[in-house]
């Protein structure tokens, strides 16, 4: 079976909305299903449960190059980072929270709800499609804490230089916590190479598998100083000690756990992981180039507003293209039978592995067709 028939969806459709969920595939179908029969037919295997649980853990670091011991299984990027935040100490000087302007709202909202607690958040604003390096410089000083950034924007596709702003926030001696929601699985993730301290993503996108399940990698040597208080039993050292006389969390990036796992996510997930890690990321990455390369020229040359930076390097696989009324073309593009999305009055389309030039080809036609909503 070839990558692409592993998605069902292309039997009818074109799929080009990754960035908002990951097209559904055979494998995870399939999982869902073993969820159910090993529930049916062991009644509460509880510790199967767990065993998938910590088959996900492992997996997941795999992707990023991190030890298992280092990420934590969270039901939402929210809830890691929301854990994250509760073990950070803003009342001495050090209480700087420095954000780009291309977060998710999530993770800004999380970071503004610190400001009770002594938190004082400031953004780094952006300069059209990008955010200049030296906003960065200017930014980050010896009173912040942690740096919060995306590694692609959601909105347009702009990808932020993480190396070297992890290079600044470690001279002044801040954190750092990377948001890779929007490219996990769409290119090698090194967390040693990268050297973020913390880093947090789920698998509904580009790692192609549902909702419910994301990951926090936490760097080993701050383990043991960082004490959420937003956490629940899965984050205990003994999850089955039951003991309600004290929280002893684990020492390892458990403590960063909540509580029941989202056990079909898991199966899910694990499906999605190894469905990636199967196919490669070097592999995907190379394909990814060729794809937006692709959307990029064909927008381009129909004089289409290319919202997303040109240069590969700069961008995700996520492509955006301005729409005076965006809501109305994604509409038009889903009758014709293409799934992309919006943010701002941005279209975005987003490929992955399944995609190929002809389904390109097909979006290049129906964008074509309904150009009075383009420019």
């Amino acid at each position: 079976m070839s990558i692409r028939d592993r998605f069902p969806i292309f039997q009818k459709k074109v799929y080009f909305n990754s960035c908002s969920q990951g097209a559904l595939s055979t494998d995870v179908m399939q999982a869902y299903e073993t969820y159910l029969r090993d529930w049916d037919e062991k009644g509460s295997p509880w510790e199967l449960w767990v065993e998938r649980s910590e088959t996900a853990r492992q997996q997941f670091a795999g992707l990023v190059n991190a030890d298992p011991n280092e990420v934590a299984d969270c039901t939402s990027v929210s809830a890691g980072v929301s854990a994250l935040a509760s073990a950070l100490d803003f009342s001495d000087q050090r209480n700087k929270v420095v954000i780009s302007d291309f977060e998710f709202p999530t993770i800004a909202q999380i970071w503004h709800a610190q400001e009770r607690r002594g938190a004082k958040v400031v953004h780094v604003p952006a300069a059209g499609n990008i955010i200049p390096l030296e906003r960065f410089e200017e930014t980050i000083d010896e009173r912040t804490k942690i740096v919060s950034i995306t590694h692609v924007c959601f909105r347009n596709g702009s990808r932020l230089d993480v190396p070297a702003i992890v290079d600044i926030a470690h001279r002044k001696g801040a954190w750092v916590l990377l948001d890779s929601y929007q490219t996990l699985g769409t290119f090698p993730i090194d967390v040693k190479t990268l050297k973020v301290d913390f880093l947090a993503g789920g698998v509904l996108k580009y790692l192609l598998a549902s909702a419910g399940l994301a990951f926090m990698y936490v760097r080993k040597e701050l383990l043991p100083d960082l004490r959420p208080t937003s956490m629940g039993w899965f984050s205990q050292a003994n999850i089955f000690a039951m003991d309600i006389y004290a929280n002893t969390p684990s020492p390892s990036a458990r403590r960063f756990e909540s509580g029941t796992p989202p056990v079909p996510s898991i199966y899910a997930g694990i499906a999605g992981m190894k469905l990636i890690q199967s196919i490669g990321p070097e592999r995907i990455e190379a394909h990814l180039r060729e794809i937006t390369g692709a959307i990029k020229e064909g927008a381009m040359r129909r004089g289409f507003n290319l919202v997303t930076p040109v240069d590969p390097a700069r961008h995700g696989a996520l492509i955006t293209l301005r729409s005076h009324k965006v809501d109305m073309l994604v509409k038009r593009l889903e009758e014709d039978g293409v799934v992309t999305s919006s943010r701002d009055d941005n279209l975005r389309v987003s490929p992955h592995i399944y995609n190929n030039l002809s389904d390109v080809d097909k979006l290049m036609d129906c964008l074509t067709q309904h150009k009075e909503l383009l420019v």
